[in-house]
């Protein structure tokens, strides 16, 4: 992913002097994240929407008439690392993190947030990263992997007409497994056990699928469409050899191949669905979409390239929100009204939590497709039956 984290020249000096004391009417909140290594690319958006959210918040007077400071970590994206930045970020006075998105990645950092009594943010799409897995005080600003997984099959289903689908499922981590999972649960719950033609895995690292590609060409009937569950470089990798094969089915995919920094290893690429949180070409249906990445390109001077820079914002937004709702900064009030949250209008859209349930499974996400290697706008859906299992 080519998309760098560019801090503003304002936000920049926060960064760099944050180190020092703060000044008596500054709150502060911690962001501990990639800064650097192959993790870094995936929540550089995360983080330059964080960075715009405390920008336009000071500016309309910050929170209870303090300013946010921004206290930043690099995890240079090892796991273990985060458990170390959010000690040093909340020993220097953090009131809130934001750890990487991903359960695996953010969970040792919101852990130790959890010990010591402070809120924690992620982008992570597992339903762990909340009450079940961290504890009372980890939020997640995504949508869960379930809930996606279904939407894409009940969409598939019932307003695109294909009866039949093949699961490719990149074996790698937590959260493709969850969607791959929930769509095939899904599917058959729609189409039938004979809707499913076939359920493959590969490796993220494995440098050809040639023996999977095979297997779905050697099927009696093709299928209608092809579920990859995947996130570059191997996604695009399978989408190539699926392509030079002639298997020309729509292909789709959730979140984690959002994006079209790296549709150019694809060229042409079309019948090709993606869903994300938001349209950032500038046709979204939600015109509080298309106003966010346009401030957005504007403060950093180029087009957002993921739809992740909205997570990140309603992080922001959803804490300082609820603070100026609890009139208190400290965790367990901010936590009591992050709790009563329902369909909270939040850039990322409707936001609901529960005292039980810290990521959101009823709000719309965005479905983009590829055609001939551009992509646009197709229409917004929501999930209707799932399990968080």
């Amino acid at each position: 992913m080519r998309t760098s984290i560019l801090i503003p020249a304002g936000l920049a000096l926060c960064a760099a002097t944050a180190g020092l004391p703060a000044a008596a009417d500054t709150v502060k909140f911690g962001l501990v994240m990639p800064y650097s290594g192959w993790f870094q690319p995936i929540d550089a958006s995360t983080v330059n929407g964080a960075m715009l959210a405390i920008k336009e918040i000071n500016a309309t007077g910050g929170v209870l008439g303090q300013e946010i400071e921004a206290v930043s970590f690099d995890n240079k994206s090892e796991p273990l690392l985060g458990a170390d930045g959010a000690l040093e970020v909340i020993g220097k006075g953090a009131k809130a993190i934001i750890v990487p998105s991903d359960f695996d990645f953010g969970a040792p950092g919101a852990f130790v947030a959890q010990q010591n009594g402070v809120i924690s943010f992620s982008g992570a799409s597992d339903p762990k990263f909340g009450v079940g897995g961290i504890g009372n005080l980890a939020y997640s600003l995504s949508t869960a992997s379930q809930a996606q997984g279904a939407l894409l099959a009940e969409w598939a289903f019932e307003q695109q007409g294909w009866k039949t689908a093949y699961v490719l499922l990149d074996d790698t981590i937590a959260y493709t497994k969850s969607l791959c999972g929930s769509f095939a649960d899904r599917w058959k719950d729609l189409a039938g056990d004979a809707g499913l033609l076939g359920n493959d895995t590969f490796l993220n690292g494995d440098p050809t699928i040639a023996a999977q590609v095979s297997r779905i060409n050697g099927l009696a009937a093709k299928p209608d469409v092809v579920m990859l569950c995947s996130y570059a470089p191997g996604g695009p990798s399978a989408i190539r050899q699926l392509r030079a094969a002639g298997l020309d089915q729509p292909i789709m995919t959730g979140e984690s191949m959002d994006g079209d920094y790296w549709a150019g290893t694809v060229p042409g690429l079309s019948n090709f669905y993606v869903v994300n949180f938001g349209s950032f070409y500038g046709d979204d249906s939600d015109p509080g979409i298309a106003d966010f990445f346009a401030r957005y390109q504007a403060e950093y001077g180029q087009r957002a390239d993921v739809s992740y820079a909205l997570r990140g914002y309603s992080m922001v937004q959803a804490w300082a929100r609820a603070a100026e709702k609890a009139g208190s900064v400290e965790a367990a009030e901010v936590a009591k009204v992050l709790d009563t949250f329902a369909d909270e209008p939040l850039a990322v859209g409707p936001t609901t939590f529960t005292p039980d349930l810290h990521i959101a499974t009823t709000r719309p996400m965005t479905i983009v497709q590829s055609k001939d290697g551009a992509f646009s706008f197709v229409t917004k859906v929501t999930a209707r039956d799932f399990s968080l299992d």
